[in-house]
């Protein structure tokens, strides 16, 4: 597997930042942090090269406020736009090349060209194979994002990166807070890569032909119900023993024509 070096550098180069800002305060003009930055870009913009040249950069304090959706309560953690929600925008800029090739095509939680409606489209392409999608199961995972483990998400990152600064950087965010936090731009990034293992586990072990997620939301859709109970059984047990994680309660089997 190809390992990256030599990355640092171009996440503080002064025109990443600048496109960073660009694409980061988009939809978002009208913040006072935004304004800020605007009335004179080139003082910040310098000021984020140095502190990132000069590994001066220290993540600031989260503002942490609940959100319920659906009969749900969320932790939202918030950084300022400057200079951290920009500085994540550097590097995303570098690396998002390099991560969306380690990622299987059948995942689509917050990454360019995907998401929700591509997984629908090839979702109902797997169902035209009728006899081997029978049957499909369902599941998520319990408390996902707070019970992301720190040091097997920077092993998993130091499979494809190498250099030592840049490791040194997300690190230092990756430690900011328990778990990943919900709300930082990186963190869905991060959700992806850890479960990147898992997903080839599923294909290349376990060979599931139709698998699919969505974050943490996972369907896999076969022509035996019992060899998906099983399947449940050994995910449960792989998610335990390889990334500290636990299947919620709720997972599901059922033939795929009594649903919508």
């Amino acid at each position: 597997m190809k390992r990256y070096g030599n990355l640092y550098h171009k996440i503080y180069d002064l025109e990443n930042i600048r496109l960073a800002h660009k694409n980061a305060k988009k939809g978002k003009s009208h913040y006072s942090e935004v304004k800020m930055v605007e009335a004179n870009p080139e003082k910040y913009f310098m000021m984020i090269h140095n502190m990132l040249k000069n590994k001066t950069f220290r993540n600031s304090e989260y503002e942490v406020f609940t959100k319920r959706d659906k009969s749900k309560e969320r932790k939202i953690f918030k950084l300022p736009y400057f200079p951290d929600r920009i500085i994540h925008h550097c590097i995303m800029n570098i690396l998002e090349h390099i991560w969306m090739k380690t990622l299987i095509t059948d995942t689509y939680s917050s990454l360019k060209n995907r998401g929700i409606h591509k997984g629908v489209k090839r979702l109902k392409k797997a169902l035209k194979d009728r006899e081997n999608t029978k049957y499909c199961l369902k599941m998520d995972i319990r408390k996902f994002y707070p019970s992301i483990d720190h040091s097997i998400l920077k092993q998993t990152i130091r499979k494809k990166i190498k250099d030592k600064d840049l490791l040194w950087l997300l690190g230092h965010i990756i430690d900011s807070a328990e778990g990943v936090p919900i709300g930082n731009y990186l963190s869905q990034y991060f959700g992806n890569l850890y479960l990147s293992v898992f997903d080839y586990w599923l294909k290349e072990q376990k060979r599931c032909k139709y698998t699919f997620r969505y974050c943490d939301d996972i369907v896999i859709l076969h022509l035996d119900k019992t060899y998906l109970s099983q399947l449940r059984k050994e995910i449960f047990n792989y998610l335990d023993a390889n990334l500290n994680l636990t299947l919620k309660d709720n997972w599901q089997i059922f033939p795929v024509d009594k649903r919508g």
